[in-house]
């Protein structure tokens, strides 16, 4: 059982000037066993606060300095009832862990949170881990990485949202090397470019600080939801190639690469699930190759047409069921940024300018099918996405049939030629 100590008046600075000096603090209980600190300087004092373990000992931990000389900042230096707060937050955390909780006063911030949000987009499945890293490394960790989640504030937010949108694109460098930048580009299409970048680096934060709230490492949600997003800056337009294009794309392309283009264009599949395509992820038989794990972590099955049966039966031909279908010229496996040169110097010999990225061909698998006249929903199946808002979004406006149905359907009829009452 704690002793009875004899409870010093310590609220005011005058009471705690006439404290006589030595060598142990002062103390105030606060709750039995729980003390609040007050040990008198040469010039100013500081607090402190104990609590008390069994067997005659304490536990105790410095608050800050007293505000004896200069006013209290409520950090560094504190009044008496600033004090008594931080004992009694210490008094609960401390009870806390000793229940097995969590200590709500470790240090917990933004990197802490990116960390956590990696490690569970991995369990769930996630495929775009290079990606994350590098959006996080670039753009997050730099400004906001070092900051408690408890002391983020939207205005915080909102700075370095505006930083992003007005900074130059950067480029990859070497590992250890500086990093790089493109040339500004000041026109309203470079303006609304990085500010549409800077929206999908403000959704990978958001993602990470809700998931941190979610695990209970952070009060309130506030400080991020207030934050809002670029508005219209969109891209007005998806870029895809036309029928022309395409095909002199495949010619210029070389022998091992062409077969890639030439899947990705018959398939909408993207780059790195071409990549990872197994002979036994192709059912010759059901005219579908299955991919096992998408972007979002779900797999899918991607019908192909004819044209597209050749091609994968022709691919898979005198290979095991675990061989990857596609391989560069030497056999080995297409790395997560083989294709960037090979994209370019096809580009380049097929006379396509500006040169387009291995994305570009899923765009134009799905342009195709929408201005052929097909369903949303099949489109949408076939992309893997998981609804048909995003394939409404980059390409309703190709279609249409669908564009006029659905206004047909909103606006109903009028009756302007209607008879006079």
């Amino acid at each position: 059982m704690a002793r009875t100590v004899k409870d010093a008046y310590l609220a005011t600075r005058t009471a705690r000037a006439n404290l006589p000096a030595r060598k142990r603090p002062h103390y105030r209980l606060i709750l039995q066993g729980l003390h609040l600190g007050y040990y008198r300087g040469s010039r100013t004092g500081s607090w402190s606060a104990r609590r008390f373990i069994g067997h005659g000992r304490y536990q105790e931990t410095k608050l800050g300095a007293a505000d004896d000389v200069a006013d209290a900042d409520g950090v560094a230096i504190l009044t008496f009832g600033q004090a008594q707060e931080q004992a009694r937050a210490w008094f609960t955390a401390r009870a806390l862990a000793d229940a097995g909780y969590p200590d709500p006063l470790v240090r917990y911030t933004v990197s802490d949170a990116l960390d956590d949000y990696e490690r569970d987009y991995v369990r769930r499945g996630g495929k775009a881990v290079g990606r994350l890293r590098h959006t996080v490394t670039a753009h997050i960790r730099p400004i906001l990485g070092s900051l408690e989640l408890e002391k983020l504030t939207r205005a915080k937010i909102e700075s370095w949202l505006d930083h992003l949108a007005k900074a130059p694109p950067r480029v990859r460098s070497g590992r250890g090397q500086p990093p790089k930048y493109r040339e500004l580009d000041s026109s309203a299409e470079g303006l609304r470019r990085r500010k549409e970048s800077a929206n999908r680096i403000l959704t990978v934060l958001k993602a990470a600080l809700s998931l941190a709230y979610q695990h209970e490492k952070v009060r309130s949600k506030a400080a991020w939801e207030a934050v809002k997003a670029y508005r219209d800056v969109s891209a007005s337009k998806i870029r895809y190639l036309n029928d022309k294009e395409a095909k002199a794309l495949v010619v210029a392309c070389d022998a091992a690469f062409r077969e890639l283009v030439t899947a990705a264009l018959l398939t909408g599949a993207r780059y790195g699930e071409l990549a990872e395509m197994r002979v036994g992820d192709f059912d010759a038989m059901a005219a579908t190759v299955n991919i096992p794990r998408s972007k979002s972590g779900k797999s899918r099955h991607i019908f192909l047409t004819d044209e597209g049966q050749k091609l994968f039966a022709a691919a898979v031909a005198d290979k095991r069921s675990s061989n990857l279908i596609f391989v560069r010229k030497n056999g080995g496996a297409w790395g997560s940024s083989n294709q960037i040169r090979f994209m370019r110097d096809a580009c380049d010999r097929a006379g396509i300018a500006p040169a387009i990225g291995f994305h570009i061909l899923r765009h134009t698998y799905a342009s195709r099918l929408v201005m052929r006249g097909a369903p949303l929903t099949v489109i949408a199946s076939q992309l893997g996405h998981r609804d048909t808002r995003m394939t409404e979004k980059h390409y309703a406006h190709l279609a249409p049939s669908y564009v006029r149905e659905t206004l047909r359907s909103a606006f109903g009829q009028l009756n302007l030629g209607a008879e006079p009452v």
